[in-house]
This record gives C-alpha cells, structure tokens and sequence, in this order.
C-alpha cells in the first residue's frame, strides 16, 4: 500500500528566526560573515527601493539563499544621520554616535537601572525583590493571595522607582530604554518620582532574563547596538 502523501495534513515549518545585537564598528564585518554563510548580499525593500530609510534607519538585506536581515539603528536619525557611501556604512556610523541612554530593567526577582553611553555603564543599581507567582488555589486562598502578590508587585515598583531617580538625577541623556516585564516597567515609570522622565522618547523594548549586574551591561551595550532580525532561508 503506497505511502500516504503529508498533503495538506502536514503544518508547514516556519522559517526560523532570530535577533542579534552588533555595535556600530563591527557591522561591516558581521555583513561580511552573513555574505560568506548565505551567499550574495543585495539591499531589498517590498517597494523594490534600496535606501536606508531616514524615518528609522533600516535596511533590508536578501542574501542569495533567500535569508533575509532586517537591520535597524538603536536611535532615531534626530537629525544626525550617519556618514558613508552607502546605507550599510551610514547605518553603522549612526549607530557608532555617542548617545546617553538611561535603563530601567524590571522583573519580578529584582530590577537594574543605570545610565550607559557608547554601550558601556555610567553608573547603576541592581538590586533583588521577591514577588509571588500566580496562583492556581481557588477561593478566599485565591483572593487573600493575589491581594499579597500585588502588594510585592507594589513595593517592588516603588522601590525601583526611587532607585531609579536617584541614579537619574543630574545626569543628562536623551533615551529611555525599558526592558524585562513590560507591565512591571510601564507601572514603575508611572511613578510620581519619574514624572521628570517619563515623556523621554523609548528606544525598543528589550526582553531580558532577570535583571543582574551582568545582564544590565549586556542590555546597556545592546541598547546601543543595531538591532538585527534575521529570518532562516525557506526549505
């Protein structure tokens, strides 16, 4: 009896994807390896443009294999566009600029903020706070529970956010940049003690483990870095 074909009864795989975060100067040599692992490298835009797109500054690369990267700039132009012949070299040199970005990581272990420039840390504080997980006990345990849960989800916000005007005050920068629980986050720049920050332009949001000293330095140099969205070529 003949094999019966997967037809449509077999869900088609999706093409993979990932996200990588590569610093202004190393760009170039990042194109350079994407090229060697997936073939000819060409600008690519759905309008059939090639441009680096002042609004955001991307750039959508198709590589001859059919792997795509969606590269885009860790701040907007703002009125400093980078320098090159062409939008890869303008791209990696507006990423390149010096930009002062401040930090808010929140998750329910602990939070970290600080200040970073150039992908490094000014200055920061990190800390831990405990907040329950949810519950599945039903009831008055239920109620008595979330009641208790949210109280640690209130302390916590109030607490990162003292320590986060604290850091804040008397240094100068332009961007925001939020990451880890974006519920939690969003509450903590709610805050009376941001109110100074809280109308500052956010760069993306960064999805992060539980906030730690050495999570907060990675954050603070993938903030500044092009954010890259790489798609797997199709089977």
């Amino acid at each position: 009896m003949a094999a019966r074909a997967s037809g449509s009864n077999e869900r088609q795989q999706q093409p993979a994807e990932r996200t990588a975060f590569i610093p202004g100067p190393r760009l170039c040599g990042w194109l350079e390896r994407f090229a060697a692992s997936h073939g000819a490298v060409q600008e690519h835009a759905d309008d059939g443009a090639v441009h680096l797109r002042a609004a955001d500054g991307a750039v959508h690369l198709r590589a001859a294999d059919g792997a795509t990267a969606l590269l885009r700039a860790p701040w907007p132009v703002d009125g400093r566009p980078g320098r090159g012949t062409d939008a890869i070299e303008r791209l990696a040199s507006l990423a390149s600029q010096e930009r002062r970005l401040g930090i808010i990581l929140v998750r329910r272990g602990g939070y970290a903020v600080g200040i970073a420039s150039g992908g490094e840390l000014i200055t920061s504080k990190v800390g831990s706070r405990y907040v329950q997980s949810r519950s599945s006990a039903g009831g008055s345990s239920q109620q008595r529970f979330a009641r208790r849960r949210e109280n640690q989800a209130n302390a916590l916000t109030e607490a990162v956010a003292g320590h986060t005007a604290a850091i804040f005050a008397g240094n100068v920068f332009e961007y925001l940049v939020l990451g880890g629980d974006s519920a939690l986050a969003g509450t903590v720049l709610e805050s009376p003690a941001l109110k100074d920050y809280a109308t500052r332009k956010q760069l993306p949001f960064l999805a992060v483990a539980d906030p730690t000293a050495t999570v907060l330095r990675k954050a603070a140099a993938d903030a500044c870095s092009v954010r890259i969205k790489i798609t797997d070529p199709p089977l």
